[in-house]
């Protein structure tokens, strides 16, 4: 889910740089060592859209940090984001698919549905709810000038762009909110977003919480590596047709990676700033194989971009290998898919509906 995004804000909240890049990356330091002293004093909200299969920048953005904060003892919410997938209309076509493959890739990644809360926006009416009153909150400049709306905008493959799209970011408050997570793994792209959230929760408490927070500012937890580009060179993405998907097989991935773009330069280094093709080979590589860049770098040196290539596709399979095997074995059973939606659903909407009952007895709005 979720630089910093421009932002009026309320008078003596944070300024919206606070939640740049390079202090967010600063604070993630920080909460790390809170979380290995006190993991339970944190509450993590984060999920994905159903649009498509998850990929390698899904994993390496955000979910291997589920998985570890999972497995730290940290309370975790997975949402399947499904009511946004109608911003894609031709992905909702065949919604119900889409979110036992998003299923799929969570618990094939290691997301445990006995220590996680794995749920759908459709099945969750009382956090849907909480959309109107955050978005009297935020006013129509703000969300226009959301970088992450504006790029979804920009990529769209429809002729027309629904309303929907403009309260995306705002939905994703409610999302994050409606549980009072107060921890969101992110990638950098999605800071934005969290921005917004974090400001949402500051007005609402500001004008309606006589004096107390109703909810938590959450606060960004950066990946290893926020970012990896697509093998276009572009922002890796489900929609451009230019991600190595989890589900992928080693054959298919293969392929994938012949065709990755790199630069007329043989000597393989790592320079994200003057050769970002390449050395976002260098980082997959690196992250697959628990190295540094700048190692895996040295190894091919002159080498050049074939020899990059082949390293960088036998360490993303030989990564992914019990991933896929544990995805084709969960594929076997979508009974059991079904029952871990059910379960989570289920412990969502108690806690959606306590603080939609919150959220209107502290707008008088109890009855």
């Amino acid at each position: 889910m979720p630089h910093a995004t421009e932002s009026t804000l309320p008078s003596g909240a944070a300024p919206a740089d606070a939640l740049g890049t390079s202090a967010a990356r600063a604070r993630s330091e920080v909460l790390e060592k809170q979380i290995r002293k006190e993991p339970g004093r944190f509450r993590v909200l984060t999920g994905d859209r159903p649009t498509g299969q998850l990929h390698l920048g899904h994993y390496f953005g955000t979910l291997h940090n589920r998985v570890r904060l999972q497995d730290l003892g940290v309370e975790m919410f997975v949402l399947i984001a499904d009511y946004q997938v109608l911003t894609d209309r031709d992905v909702a076509d065949n919604l119900t698919g889409h979110v036992e493959e998003l299923v799929l890739d969570y618990l094939a990644v290691g997301i445990d549905p006995a220590r996680a809360t794995i749920f759908t926006h459709s099945a969750i009416p009382a956090l849907n709810q909480l959309l109107l009153p955050f978005l009297s909150l935020v006013s129509v400049a703000e969300l226009r000038r959301n970088p992450t709306v504006k790029d979804e905008i920009t990529h769209s493959r429809q002729s027309s762009v629904s309303g929907l799209m403009f309260t995306y970011p705002v939905h994703q408050a409610a999302d994050i909110l409606f549980c009072k997570a107060n921890l969101v793994p992110v990638g950098q792209d999605q800071l934005p977003h969290l921005e917004l959230t974090r400001t949402v929760a500051r007005r609402f408490n500001d004008r309606y919480g006589q004096g107390h927070s109703v909810f938590p500012e959450p606060e960004a937890l950066l990946s290893r590596a926020p970012l990896l580009l697509g093998t276009d060179g572009g922002k890796m993405s489900k929609s451009r047709g230019n991600a190595v998907t989890l589900a992928a097989d080693a054959d298919e991935t293969a392929r994938l990676l012949r065709g990755a773009k790199t630069d007329s330069e043989r000597h393989i280094t790592y320079d994200p700033a003057n050769r970002p093709e390449v050395s976002s080979l260098v980082l997959l590589a690196a992250l697959c194989q628990d190295r540094s860049p700048h190692e895996v770098a040295d190894d091919i040196g002159p080498a050049g971009a074939g020899a990059l290539k082949k390293c960088v596709t036998e360490a993303v399979n030989e990564y992914l290998a019990p991933i896929r095997a544990r995805r084709a074995q969960y594929a076997q059973d979508r009974g059991y898919l079904r029952q871990v939606l059910r379960q989570g659903n289920e412990r969502a909407n108690t806690i959606a509906e306590a603080t939609r009952n919150e959220v209107r007895q502290a707008m008088n709005n109890h009855y």
